[in-house]
Formats: C-alpha cells, sequence, structure tokens
C-alpha cells in the first residue's frame, strides 16, 4: 500500500461540513460587521452582525472576543469567493422556538426587555424570537403612550404561538391584573375605616383625587382635602404626590378618604372662641343676594345677612362689599350644631343721637309702667 502524501493527510484530517449543520466555532478575529471562527474547516467561517443578532444596537467587539467558542449554524459552505458563511441568530431562533413552544405550554411566565416600541404595542426579543405585544394587552387600563416601556425588563406570557407564521403574541395585561388583584386582597385584608395610611396622587380631576393605597385606588373627594375650601384640586395636588389620608368609608371594593382630621378641625373650640357678642375678623368669601359668607378661618364661615351690612339700607351686598374685602363684625348668633354664625357690621355702628333718645325713651316708658304697676298694687 502506498503512503499518503502529506497534502493527502492533511485533507482527510479536515472535517466536510455541509449547509444547515450546526458547528462549534472559535472566535479569531472581531471586527464591528463580522466575527471570524475557526470552524475546523479548510476556510474560516464569517459570521455577519445581520447573522449574529436581529438587535442593531449591539456592538460586536463588546458582545464576543478573541477566544470565545460558539455555536453556530452553516448556511453556505462556498459563499462564491470560497468562504463559509454562518448563522447564530438562525439557530439561536430554532432554539428559541422551542423555548417559546414551551413557555406557550407551560403558561409559564417569561421576562425580557422592550426592543421596540411601535405604534400598536410593544416588542421583545426571547431568545432571537421576536414576539409581540399588543397595546391592549399591555395593562389592564388603557395607555396612550407607551413610551415609557422602551428598554424597561417586563414580564409576559404568550397566548399565541404559531411558528409557521412567524406570530408570537404575548401577554402582560393578565399578570398586571393578577398582581393587582392580590395586591387588592392584603391591603382590604389590613385596612379599617379610620386608618390613617400613606398613598400616592394618581389621578388628579375637578371633584377630587384618586390616590393609589398600593392595591387599591381610594377617592378623595374635594369637600374632603381640607377643612376649608378648595378652588380647585390641581391647585393643591399634583402626580406623584405623597399624602397621608384617612380612611372615612369602605363599601365595597370603594373607598373613600379625607384629609380633615379630627385633630384639626377648626368647629373643635368654636363654641369659646366665637361666642355670641364677640367681635372678628374675616375676609368675604363669596356672595348671595341676601348677604355675604365671611370667612373667619379656613372651615369657618359666617353669614353677614344683607341687613346687617351697614344702618342704611343696602340692595346687594355686591354695591358695597367685594369677594376678598377684610371685614369686622360682632357675632350675634351661634349654632354649633348646625355649624351656623351669624355676624352683624350694624351692631358695632354707634346709634345715631334720634335712635339713642328713643331707646332711652323705652327704657324710661318700662320704668314708669313698672313703677305705676308697683304703685297700684
Amino acid at each position: 500500500m502506498s503512503e499518503l502524501t502529506f497534502e493527502q493527510m492533511l485533507e482527510e484530517s479536515i472535517k466536510t461540513i455541509h449547509a444547515g449543520e450546526v458547528v462549534e466555532g472559535t472566535v479569531i478575529d472581531v471586527k464591528p460587521d463580522v466575527i471570524i471562527l475557526n470552524i475546523g474547516y479548510k476556510a474560516d467561517g464569517l459570521l455577519t452582525k445581520a447573522e449574529y443578532t436581529n438587535d442593531a444596537s449591539v456592538d460586536l467587539t463588546e458582545a464576543v472576543k478573541v477566544g470565545d467558542t460558539m455555536e453556530v449554524k452553516v448556511l453556505k459552505v462556498n459563499d462564491g469567493e470560497g468562504q463559509v458563511t454562518l448563522t447564530y441568530k438562525r439557530l439561536a431562533a430554532d432554539r428559541g422556538n422551542k423555548r417559546i413552544e414551551e413557555a406557550f405550554n407551560n403558561k409559564e411566565v417569561l421576562k425580557a426587555p422592550v426592543a421596540q416600541v411601535l405604534d400598536g404595542g410593544l416588542s421583545v426579543i426571547v431568545d432571537e424570537v421576536r414576539i409581540f405585544i399588543p397595546a391592549s394587552l399591555v395593562s389592564d387600563t388603557y395607555e396612550k403612550d407607551l413610551s415609557k416601556y422602551a428598554g424597561q425588563e417586563i414580564e409576559f406570557v404568550v397566548t399565541e404561538y404559531n411558528p409557521k407564521r412567524r406570530r408570537y403574541i404575548g401577554d402582560r395585561r393578565q399578570l398586571v391584573a393578577a398582581q393587582k388583584a392580590e395586591l387588592q386582597k392584603e391591603l382590604f385584608a389590613r385596612i379599617k375605616e379610620g386608618d390613617i395610611v400613606e398613598g400616592t396622587v394618581k389621578n388628579v380631576t375637578d371633584f377630587g383625587a384618586f390616590i393609589d393605597l398600593g392595591g387599591a385606588d381610594g377617592l378623595l373627594h374635594i369637600s374632603e382635602m381640607s377643612w376649608g375650601r378648595v378652588e380647585h384640586p390641581k391647585k393643591v395636588f399634583k402626580v406623584g404626590d405623597t399624602l397621608n389620608v384617612l380612611i372615612k368609608e369602605i363599601n365595597g371594593n370603594k373607598i373613600a378618604l379625607s384629609l380633615k382630621f379630627d385633630d384639626a378641625n377648626p368647629w373643635k373650640n368654636a363654641a369659646t372662641k366665637y361666642a355670641v357678642g364677640t367681635v372678628v375678623t374675616g375676609k368675604v368669601a363669596r356672595m348671595t343676594d341676601f348677604g355675604a359668607f365671611v370667612e373667619l378661618e379656613p372651615g369657618v364661615d359666617a353669614l353677614l345677612h344683607v341687613s346687617q351690612i351697614s344702618k342704611e339700607h343696602v340692595e346687594k351686598p355686591s354695591a358695597v362689599l367685594n369677594i376678598g374685602d377684610e371685614i369686622t363684625a360682632k357675632i350675634v348668633d351661634f349654632n354649633e350644631e348646625d355649624r351656623k354664625i351669624s355676624l352683624s357690621i350694624k351692631a358695632l355702628l354707634a346709634p345715631e343721637p334720634e335712635e339713642k333718645a328713643e331707646a332711652d325713651a323705652d327704657v324710661v316708658s318700662v320704668d314708669i309702667d313698672a313703677v305705676i304697676a308697683s304703685e297700684e298694687e
């Protein structure tokens, strides 16, 4: 038998490869757009960036380094220039398909960063498989702007798996809803009416603010925001504010909140502070045809009736008063039960000489009548 030549032995020592075959290679050079691997073949393999990943932001020089080993799939043994072209992402996608199929069948929760924010939803990549999450399945509430999810790692389940059409649909909404339901259950188990809890302002409307209590939202109505008058909730709160609130009422899954804490109730000592005969100063808060309401302090308003504004006839309060005017008046009536206080400016005015004479005459006549009556007895 004749001996093999060196060239023949070298040829036999080099393995043969075929398109579609999975081979292992060692990185011998890395460039921004291509990775060169020694795959044990007579020619090195070329792995372009486009065949390495679907993520255009990946820098190959940071992703791999010389000496790394990796499994790749042969695309072409001879690309026309005697080179072997390889793919990594398609091999990863093949394996990813199996991974996604298992997750789909087992209803497994997957986690991945958002690769792209689209008009109709979000796109995530799991093992080189692109999964689409429609906007309607991103959260349990409608979100018009999904840009906040860019680059954010999110959890989801695969609800549609169709490799033939390359259609993979993810659902995050059901996870968000399930998590909220659990948090809500925990919240209602630990809170009761009268508790003071911390919350975060989630939304502000014309009639109040919705406060996230960590499991459920509570409504802080405009009438419960202060003992005083609140012109508009948006002038008091903004989304993201943190505050301590009182749980006023729990009705099913509805929670009514309040910031009118009892220790700050201005009516607590009102009977002493605003006793009849006391002279007070306040600001005109609002007016009607029959009188002006004067704020003595936040949460305590008093009525200055039109007949008590002046000794002269006043048609309407607005004829002599303006909103914001500071006035001084005497308290002529106090009703603690109904929380009503009546004021009079006229009571502070000195009587005219004629009025004083009439008053004195009344007193004299009463005294005379009393004397006559006693003498007749």
